[in-house]
């Protein structure tokens, strides 16, 4: 699995182009998957620090639960138009890791956003990431560029 600082500094142009996506508008959809493996979508607000992608979770919401139990997802960006024609898309896949030393973090994002939850009240995951993609029309075609963990990038056009 690789961290965000290694993708992006193998990509650091793709990284920008998806960091700039999930900092539009904070609010991203993240895919979990259920007990029975079942898919879910949530809402989450993902934080790119310390070289890496975040999310925090209320205790013992069902997304959280999901990926204490499987830690596979998939994060979805906003997408504001379905043409996509002034933005783009992106999405970040890869597997979840439960963080326990807070502290940091925590200390971290109140610094810059003005909120701290105290430790107890948040799941802290960081996430690992194994696919990358970016999509974006160009007159009348869309441009997918994709990254994948030891395959590195692929750029297809569909008109």
């Amino acid at each position: 699995m690789a961290s965000w600082a290694e993708f992006s500094a193998e990509q650091p142009d793709m990284a920008a182009f998806v960091q700039a996506r999930f900092a539009a508008d904070r609010h991203a959809l993240l895919a979990t998957l259920r007990k029975d493996g079942s898919p879910r979508i949530s809402g989450v607000e993902p934080d790119f620090a310390h070289g890496d992608v975040w999310a925090g979770m209320m205790p013992g919401s069902l997304k959280s639960k999901d990926l204490q139990r499987d830690p596979r997802f998939a994060l979805h960006c906003m997408t504001t138009t379905a043409s996509m024609t002034e933005a783009g898309d992106a999405k970040i896949s890869g597997t979840a890791e439960v963080w326990t030393d807070k502290d940091v973090y925590l200390k971290d994002l109140f610094d810059r956003t003005g909120w701290g939850p105290a430790p107890e009240e948040i799941d802290l995951f960081r996430f690992d990431v194994t696919e990358v993609v970016q999509l974006t029309v160009e007159g009348d075609g869309m441009i997918v560029l994709s990254w994948h963990e030891g395959r590195g990038t692929r750029r297809v056009e569909k008109k």
